[in-house]
């Protein structure tokens, strides 16, 4: 034992009252009141009293307490306090992690991090698309943030930010935007998990808005391109026409008045058939909320015509997969051109609910799934309303279904009403 040393191993392992047990030169033993023993290094900086733990016996021997007891004292005497150099190194090691840290590594673990928080699993794949490659067939789509994805997170500034941004904020401004606050979100994780430190070169109100045009400047907003429903008749005709999975997808949207990726996602489960409905669970639903959709005859004749052979009821390539959810969009563009879009029969449905028929406002919003009032969508999840919506989508199915010979004498129900 040194000169000084007053604690053995063995009264180490004897000491059992709670307090300090001296080692001398500054060294203590602490026995907590629940019995657990540490190390502590006592010292006094400037007039000041400081403590400084070591370690708990089981890890640190009373042999390692004393080296490190010691190396503190020479520290102190070359006036370097140990508590604010141990603070300087755990930083140190922090920044060499940040610098090995990259910034797709961060939004991985960030989507991990939020996943099971968020509504549905497509706000999930929106996500990983954001920071992956996708492939839509035979072709490749690098990852919007592809410029920043293999560098150091704690690297990102705010010119690394543009460089994702600009070639993209006046082209698609929408995508652009959402972008942003995907890269924002990220960042601001990674400077809570200390991946980084300083302000956020992502965010957007004074900052980004003095670099970026404002998003309703860069573009006027465009609504998907709808046909005219005086229109309906013909295309549908077309579209009946045709073979395979993908027209009658199309079909079964327009008739239900649903959204892309409610159809492909649709399963045999959801249908009803005798009590013709489809109950889409509201993880699949835009608004995360349960919808359920009134099925014409003509609906019901598409789905029988279906093969029963798997999950999907339009499946894809592969039975366990569903439908591409582009699938529909080419074939409508094929059949109408460039610039339409399937999301653009949800808007034909509208006009023509409001300006060829007596149905309230409020039911034909619900038949769209869009937000109404808790008590308006509790009335009319009612019987007697669901009738009313099950006769809305029937005539619906009629009118996009009713012969050329009879479009020219289409007389509007709300004026007759």
């Amino acid at each position: 034992m040194r000169e000084g040393n007053k604690l053995t191993s063995m009264a180490v392992r004897a000491a059992s009252k709670p307090g300090l047990y001296g080692d001398g030169h500054g060294l203590y033993l602490q026995v907590s009141k629940f019995g657990t023993k540490a190390w502590l290094f006592r010292y006094m900086v400037d007039g000041v009293a400081r403590k400084m733990g070591l370690g708990a016996i089981h890890t640190v021997s009373l042999a390692e307490a004393r080296k490190r007891a010691g190396d503190a004292r020479l520290g102190l005497l070359d006036g370097i306090d140990p508590i604010d150099a141990r603070k300087s190194a755990r930083a140190r090691k922090r920044v060499e992690a940040a610098k090995a840290t990259t910034f797709k590594e961060c939004a991985d673990k960030y989507i991990e991090a939020n996943r099971t928080g968020w509504k549905n699993s497509k706000h999930a794949d929106q996500w990983v698309a954001t920071f992956n490659e996708t492939r839509r067939g035979s072709l490749k789509f690098p990852a919007a943030t592809q410029a920043i994805n293999d560098l150091p997170v704690a690297a990102i500034d705010t010119g690394l930010v543009l460089k994702v941004l600009e070639p993209i904020w006046k082209k698609t401004p929408e995508t652009a935007s959402r972008i942003r606050g995907r890269i924002e979100s990220v960042l601001d994780w990674a400077k809570v998990r200390e991946y980084r430190d300083g302000e956020n070169p992502a965010r957007w109100r004074g900052h980004l808005d003095k670099a970026l045009s404002r998003r309703s400047r860069v573009k006027a907003v465009k609504h998907h391109a709808a046909l005219p429903y005086s229109e309906m008749p013909v295309f549908m005709a077309e579209l009946r026409a045709k073979e395979g999975a993908s027209p009658r997808a199309l079909e079964f949207t327009i008739i239900t008045a649903a959204r892309t990726g409610e159809t492909v996602g649709a399963r045999w489960p959801e249908i009803d058939l005798s009590a013709k409905l489809w109950t889409i669970p509201g993880e699949r639903m835009k608004s995360g909320r349960e919808h359920r959709v009134p099925l014409s005859d003509r609906a019901l004749h598409v789905l029988a015509g279906l093969p029963r052979d798997g999950e999907f009821l339009f499946p894809g390539a592969k039975a366990d997969r569903p439908l591409s959810n582009i699938a529909m969009l080419a074939l409508v563009r094929g059949m109408r051109g460039m610039g339409s879009t399937v999301q653009g029969f949800r808007s034909t449905f509208r006009d023509w609910c409001g300006e060829m028929t007596a149905y309230p406002n409020e039911m034909c919003e619900i038949a769209l799934a869009h937000t109404v009032s808790d008590k308006t969508e509790a009335a009319y999840r009612r019987g007697d309303m669901m009738e009313r919506r099950r006769r809305l989508m029937a005539d619906w199915a009629a009118y996009c279904q009713r012969p050329l010979t009879d479009i020219g004498n289409v007389v509007p129900i709300r004026e007759n009403a």
